[in-house]
Order: C-alpha cells, then structure tokens, then sequence
C-alpha cells in the first residue's frame, strides 16, 4: 500500500466523515484517477518533440503515454487533421497515488518562487486541474538530457460533489492551495 493511500484511509477518511456529517464510508469522496497531458504545439514543425516529450511522461509517472492527435485542420496555425500535437497518460489506483504523492512532496516545493498551488482549478464538479510550466521539477529528468522545457496539465478527478468537498479533501492529502 503506497504511502498517500495509507493516509487517506487512516486519517483522511475520518476527517472528512467528521467533517461533512456522512453517515457511511462510501459517502466519503476519493480519487479516481490522475489525468497528465503534455500540449506540444510545437510538434507541427519539430516532430521529433514528440518522441522526447513520450519518454519524459514515462519516466514521470511510470506509465506508457499516448499520442493525442488533432482532430480538425487550422490552417492559421499550420497544422493538418490526425497529426500528433501532444501525449497523455491516465493513472489509477497504486500508480496514481505514487504520483501525487511524488508531485506533492517533491516536485511542488521544487517549483521557482512556489506561493502555492492556485485553488482556482476546480472545475465545479469536485475536480481540480493543475499546470506545471516546466518538467525539471521531477527528479526523475535528467536536465542535462532535457531539449526543450514544456510544461504539463495535471487533472485530479474526485468523486466529490462540490468543489468545496474535493478541495478539502486534496489540502487533508497534503496539496499546498494558496491562502
């Protein structure tokens, strides 16, 4: 059992109960899964990012990404129908909390002048979106070996209600929000 999914059960879990008055265990909003994807419009001219951009998310989260492809042609920005512009990857269960809690206790802190996540991010539905704007702040890439320095969304999906029962339930995880 990884470290984050300890805690939730043993204090998280009891806390939220008191909390929110909810009469069952099941009642209790959990995470779902974690969605990272890398944008990388840049890819129309330098395709060779992409491939960059695959082994970086892999070594982030211990997991395969996919290639997300354009769905319609703009002409403006050059691009065509079916071309990669970007990569994802959906975590769940043990992968899942060993990448927050990676993001929360080591990657976080090591963002430039960090004040704290933005609780802004919430989506109305009890999900939060987080952008990063550079992958150095993994200890997982080497900076030497990185080419460019992308930034990333990072979508946590909680079974939550309302956004004030999933932000509680991410500052009782440990998701540093901003005062």
């Amino acid at each position: 059992m990884t470290r984050l999914l300890d805690k939730y059960t043993k204090e998280v879990v009891p806390s939220l109960m008191k909390d929110f008055a909810y009469g069952n265990v099941m009642q209790v909003p959990r995470i779902t899964k974690v969605s990272v994807n890398m944008g990388l419009g840049e890819a129309v001219q330098n395709p060779k990012i992409i491939d960059a951009s695959l082994e970086e998310l892999s070594q982030i989260t211990g997991q395969k990404p996919v290639i997300t492809r354009s769905r319609k042609a703009i002409a403006g920005f050059k691009l065509r129908a079916g071309l990669p512009i970007g990569v994802a990857v959906t975590l769940r269960r043990d992968r899942m909390y060993e990448f927050l809690d990676r993001l929360l206790t080591i990657a976080l802190p090591r963002v430039r002048d960090f004040r704290g996540v933005s609780p802004k991010g919430f989506d109305g539905r009890g999900n939060f979106t987080l952008g990063l704007r550079e992958q150095i702040i993994f200890p997982e890439i080497n900076y030497d070996k990185v080419a460019k320095v992308k930034g990333m969304n990072i979508t946590v999906v909680t079974t939550a209600n309302t956004d004030d029962e999933a932000r509680r339930l991410l500052t009782y995880l440990g998701m540093p929000f901003r005062k």
